[in-house]
């Protein structure tokens, strides 16, 4: 009986463990790694262990750095199951075609750059590509197809909140609400093997305490071993009210001064959360004053998601569901879902609020609006979420004065807000709540961090009397040995 940490260790994406009982292999989560160098060479490697030799994947929630090498695992060959929440799967189908779908269509803009550069052969080229000689003929082929993700998610198996489920023999797994997107689950393991007797905690991504839409993290329980996330373990969030306020404050004075606002946020989530917050304030924020424009067919498709799935609100938020005609209206809302739709965005030249992904600015539509509006001192750019280093959000956040966009060099003139608050992620004080009501004395590992981030986390549980060790990967851990 062991784990060993993999994914997410000492850094914030790629999220993935391995734990093994009774003989069996057992994945928590299986992630993307998003930025820091060479992410691509990165993901592409030989997992550390044999793919079909996996027995289950168990996952907790559908961001992409905890689900997103699932296609990968399943063309390495994984049959398994994938144990999931049931709001997680279905937001994990979205994610992962949308994945599955960049991923090919960069893969053909490499290919066609490549035969630009090189002149001639691109027919002889593209027979061999379509015979399947391609990785022979040194083609680059996208680290997985639509058809991929499409088939492990056929191999999902629901498990309600609340509802201990043996999922192998010597594992059983209960998911808690973690509070931070729709499904997400904080994943409590109780293992058996030989006389040894364990209960192994896996926190996922914490979310915030008391903010809209989603229920308050869950804990409460007895554990031997703590998995902890630590993303933000070294600060605090703006004060929630504070953050409205100033969201408000920078919507006026931007409108006043004229050109578009520009709000890269994940399509899971951070976008809900947006417009929900656009729609509550729509008199006091003069949101009428804008156009308002989701560009993102993937958030498109979340929303109707967690539409779904009102069972998994905070009552707030159930109470203004049950009464969808008295919810604050946007009407200056345009839904983007056509590339066509995304481009014409283009000739509005200010009065525009464009909400579009990725979160991070590693992808997607928002690196066109960026590239366009960047350079442009009366734009403005507001960030509601981590950025993980070695992203082009980032390197935004940190005041670069270029960023590179397509291979292009363009410059930082526009205005840079953050705001902390919004945050899907727990701060130090919401980690520590969480982490508070657990029983007994747990060892507990911090991982899904930056060493800033874990290292406060930390610090702070050792004020509060706890022993913790930021998690090295590939560091075993002999769970049946453990006191």
């Amino acid at each position: 009986m062991h784990l060993q940490f993999y994914g997410a260790a000492g850094e914030v994406t790629g999220s993935c463990h391995i734990l093994r009982v009774q003989g069996r292999t057992v994945l928590l989560d299986c992630g993307l790694i998003q930025g820091g160098a060479e992410p691509d060479a990165r993901n592409r490697a030989p997992f550390p262990f044999e793919a079909s030799q996996v027995d289950a994947v168990i996952l907790s929630h559908a961001h992409i750095d905890h689900c997103g090498r699932l296609p990968l695992l399943r063309q390495r060959g994984f049959r398994g199951p994938v144990y999931a929440t049931a709001a997680c799967r279905d937001l994990a189908r979205i994610l992962l075609a949308d994945s599955a779908y960049m991923a090919e269509r960069d893969a053909e803009r490499a290919n066609r750059r490549r035969e630009e550069r090189r002149g001639g052969h691109a027919q002889r080229r593209d027979r061999e590509h379509r015979a399947g000689r391609g990785a022979r003929s040194g083609w680059i082929q996208p680290l997985f197809t639509v058809e991929d993700a499409a088939e492990v998610i056929g191999q999902f198996e629901t498990v309600p909140y609340g509802q201990a489920t043996q999922v192998l023999p010597g594992v059983q797994v209960t998911f808690r609400d973690a509070g931070h997107i729709l499904g997400s689950a904080s994943v409590w393991l109780d293992l058996e093997e030989g006389e040894a007797r364990r209960r192994v905690v896996f926190s996922g991504d914490v979310g915030q305490y008391d903010t809209p839409i989603l229920r308050d993290p869950e804990g409460d329980g007895h554990a031997d071993v703590v998995v902890m996330e630590s993303t933000y373990g070294d600060r605090l969030h703006r004060d929630r009210a504070a953050t409205l306020d100033e969201f408000g404050s920078i919507l006026r004075q931007a409108r006043s001064g004229g050109g578009n606002v520009l709000i890269p946020a994940f399509a899971v989530g951070r976008s809900q959360e947006i417009l929900y917050e656009l729609a509550a304030h729509f008199d006091e924020w003069e949101v009428g004053r804008w156009q308002v424009f989701l560009d993102s067919p993937m958030a498109i498709e979340a929303s109707q998601v967690y539409l779904r799935h009102p069972e998994l609100y905070d009552a707030e938020a159930r109470a203004a569901h049950r009464n969808l005609d008295r919810i604050p209206a946007l009407p200056n809302l345009a839904l983007c879902r056509t590339a066509t739709e995304s481009m014409a965005i283009n000739a509005v030249r200010d009065g525009a609020i464009i909400i579009a992904g990725s979160g991070m600015c590693t992808g997607g539509r928002i690196v066109h609006h960026l590239k366009l509006n960047l350079p442009r001192p009366e734009c403005n750019v507001i960030f509601s979420g981590f950025q993980a280093m070695g992203t082009p959000g980032r390197a935004i956040v940190d005041g670069r004065p270029f960023v590179r966009i397509h291979g292009e060099p363009v410059p930082v003139r526009a205005s840079v807000h953050t705001l902390g608050g919004f945050s899907a992620h727990g701060d130090q004080a919401d980690l520590l709540r969480w982490q508070a009501t657990l029983q007994g004395k747990p060892q507990t590992w911090l991982v899904h961090g930056e060493s800033s981030g874990a290292d406060g986390m930390r610090e702070a549980l050792a004020r509060k009397g706890v022993a913790a060790h930021v998690a090295r990967p590939m560091q075993y851990l002999d769970l049946a040995a453990l006191g």
